[in-house]
């Protein structure tokens, strides 16, 4: 016979037994909610958006010829930061399929499919959307535009017409990336001048010599995809002397700015920094020829870096 304290003992079990299993379910919903929020914002591919808005403020600062107000930059970066997320969640949703072939692009959530593809494209709709009409309200019609512009050309131009159809891919689909310069410009300024096109031509041609020894390192995984990149379709010694071709023109692209609005210390940037680069990529360009270890990520990383305190320096040159 079950008396009252087995009773209330075995109550008092199962009541203990029920709250587990509900905090079990609410830490299981949390880590679900989180793994969902996570594969969103990977879609996005939030590190190629970091150097995208590297060089956004710098670009403000020298068009307002100091710092412009916190609330101006605060917007841009975050319409920016719309617009090139919208862009990325695009490009995964059209290239879902050969994600799925490459080692480097296996684990983006369209390829492991942690998102379903209809929901990645209604995402990155709604965050073009979003960009469009957050720059417009709080900057101005030609910042949205070209916002716009940026997305569809990345969209269109590079990633649905360009990318599996030549190896001049990322030459032309790369001016995409181009376009913070003259979105950060024309917030500022409401128009355009030379002085943003030249930042545009900095990394117009800055583009293939950062991105093709990346795709020298994964020319096994571009090849396997289909997809013509240069060193899929030409030699190491053929993409090396374009990469060095390329490095001369962004350098003499950077000093046209020490004809115009920047000072010496940008003056004395852009010399180093572009002597630095410069000695990188012939280095590489040796070693293809050398037929030894290539080492291709030594420019990639560099050029980044490069990138990175060659804007830094546009932006100190007008603050000190």
């Amino acid at each position: 016979m079950t008396t009252l304290a087995d009773s209330a003992g075995s109550a008092s079990a199962t009541s203990s037994a029920v709250g587990v299993d509900r905090r079990t379910s609410r830490r299981g919903g949390w880590a679900g909610a989180r793994a969902t929020v996570a594969a969103y914002v990977a879609l996005t591919k939030p590190r190629i958006i970091e150097l995208l808005l590297v060089t956004t403020v710098p670009t403000m600062v020298l068009a307002a010829g100091g710092m412009p107000s916190l609330g101006l930059v605060l917007a841009t970066l975050a319409g920016g930061t719309l617009a090139a997320g919208s862009a990325n969640a695009l490009n995964c949703y059209y290239d879902r399929d050969i994600d799925q072939v490459m080692h480097r692009t296996a684990r983006r959530p369209l390829a492991r499919r942690t998102v379903p593809p209809g929901n990645a494209l209604v995402f990155g709709l709604v965050l073009g959307v979003a960009a469009t009409a957050l720059l417009a309200a709080t900057t101005n019609v030609l910042a949205a535009g070209l916002g716009v512009a940026a997305i569809a050309f990345y969209v269109v131009v590079y990633t649905m017409l360009l990318k599996r159809r030549t190896s001049q891919n990322i030459v032309w689909g790369g001016a995409a990336g181009c376009m913070p310069v003259l979105i950060g410009w024309a917030a500022v300024t409401g128009s355009l001048s030379w002085v943003p096109w030249a930042l545009f031509a900095v990394i117009f041609f800055w583009t293939p010599p950062h991105y093709w020894p990346l795709a020298m390192r994964y020319r096994d995984d571009y090849a396997a995809a289909g997809v013509p990149m240069l060193p899929v379709v030409a030699s190491p010694q053929a993409v090396s002397i374009r990469i060095v071709a390329y490095s001369w023109a962004m350098v003499a692209c950077s000093l046209l700015l020490v004809a115009g609005p920047s000072g010496t210390v940008y003056a004395v940037a852009a010399v180093l920094l572009g002597a630095a680069f410069l000695r990188e990529a012939h280095l590489l360009h040796a070693r293809t020829r050398s037929g030894g270890e290539v080492a291709p990520m030594r420019l990639f990383h560099w050029s980044i870096t490069y990138l990175a305190l060659l804007f830094l320096a546009v932006a100190v040159d007008q603050l000190v």
